[in-house]
């Protein structure tokens, strides 16, 4: 039968706990009881060109994931023994390794508290699994540290983000980002001063347009200003522009 995790129009087939066809698009981390559904994504997955590992439990999947063997884990949140935020928790004291989870479709709760502790990216269930890749695709592009012809680093106050080495640094301190995160600020900076609209934003972040119920890019920005911290005078760095979008605060000459 096959897993009612899975969209109706998403097919795949059967697969091993570990499925190698090709291994060009990176290996994957599946950490989620249900081993049907496991097993249907990894063959999905391995026909795409991701090498995938399984396990079906909260405790193993961290051993599994801080082991830095993945270029990516998807994670469920309802799990035998450690939940799927106390793994995430788990995840983030010793590695940034890029994580989507996956919850009950309209668990807002989930998603958000997910996304506060350092998820990437969520997905509800049930899925097409194509849009899972499209998901895992984003993600990895946006923490893969590929360089390209703008990849300048760019500097505002005390405030340095260098894309091409994927670093931010504060006043001479390394500031550890997600890649998600990084992304957003990659783009308010470069645009710093001016509003860059929701939309905008959002598809260079997520690879998808806002949505009016979709709570994931403000959840990014809120860690990333936590993160950050206020400016050297105390101020907001990330401005909200109600209705509109964000913009990095750029402090006249001399302040």
């Amino acid at each position: 039968m096959k897993s009612k995790a899975i969209a109706k129009n998403g097919k795949a087939g059967r697969f091993a706990s570990r499925v190698r066809y090709d291994s060009r698009m990176g290996r994957v981390l599946l950490i989620d009881d249900d081993a049907e559904l496991c097993e249907l994504l990894a063959e999905f997955l391995a026909q795409e060109g991701y090498e995938v590992d399984s396990v079906h439990d909260g405790g193993a999947g961290v051993q599994e994931a801080v082991r830095e063997r993945h270029e990516l884990v998807v994670l469920d949140v309802m799990l035998p023994g450690l939940n799927g935020f106390e793994v995430l928790r788990g995840i983030r004291r010793v590695s940034d390794v890029p994580v989507i989870m996956l919850t009950a479709r309209g668990d807002e709760v989930d998603r958000i508290v997910g996304l506060e502790i350092g998820a990437d990216d969520y997905l509800p269930k049930p899925f097409n699994p194509r849009e899972l890749v499209a998901r895992m695709r984003a993600v990895l592009r946006r923490s893969g540290g590929e360089e390209t012809p703008g990849d300048a680093a760019v500097e505002v106050g005390d405030l340095r983000v260098d894309p091409g080495a994927r670093t931010v640094v504060r006043s001479g301190e390394d500031i550890v980002l997600t890649g998600i995160e990084f992304e957003i600020l990659v783009v308010l900076m470069r645009a710093a001063g001016r509003i860059v609209e929701r939309n905008d934003l959002s598809r260079a972040a997520l690879g998808r347009r806002a949505s009016s119920y979709d709570r994931s890019l403000d959840v990014h920005v809120s860690n990333l200003r936590k993160k950050l911290g206020p400016t050297p005078a105390g101020g907001e760095r990330i401005k909200t522009v109600r209705g509109v979008g964000y913009q990095y605060v750029k402090l006249p000459v001399g302040s």
